[in-house]
């Protein structure tokens, strides 16, 4: 499900993929893609062709990458784009199975939190924010959790 705002506009998803070959190339060549953004949520996978590592699981790196690009692509979906920009303070990841299959991640962002930021963007030009994501395998089993903390900036600051 791709939800906008107005019908006329792109699905978040495409603007997310589209976005994702030219500002992160590194995440696009891994296979990492938005499968569902809308205010307040995404989803992205990767797969596990091509990212597996020495003993047949997939990179930590790239399970911390299908995590990470979360929370740029809630906040596209979520905050004036003309206005703020999402950055990456902090990243924690713990590793709870063995990922051996294409994998998603999925966070979500509470209204009332979405209601802080943009007042304290709006106020002081820069909110931080925690997003906090599952990371989970072909048969639905966690295989990372991850907390994150970004920051809505806004442009020129």
């Amino acid at each position: 499900m791709t939800d906008n705002s107005t019908d006329d506009a792109p699905p978040f998803v495409d603007i997310i993929n589209g976005a994702l070959e030219f500002t992160i190339p590194a995440a696009a060549k891994m296979g990492v893609q938005a499968v569902e953004v809308r205010r307040g949520f995404a989803a992205t996978t990767v797969p596990l062709e091509g990212n597996g590592n020495h003993f047949g699981v997939i990179y930590a790196g790239v399970q911390f990458t299908v995590a990470e690009v979360l929370g740029g692509a809630i906040a596209v979906a979520t905050f004036d784009n003309s206005a703020y920009y999402p950055l990456v303070k902090g990243f924690e990841i713990k590793f709870v199975g063995m990922a051996k299959s294409q994998l998603r991640a999925e966070a979500t962002l509470p209204e009332e939190e979405i209601a802080r930021i943009e007042a304290e963007a709006a106020e002081r030009g820069k909110s931080d924010f925690t997003l906090e994501a599952v990371v989970t395998d072909a048969d639905g089993k966690t295989v990372a959790v991850t907390k994150g903390l970004y920051q809505l900036r806004a442009h020129g600051k």
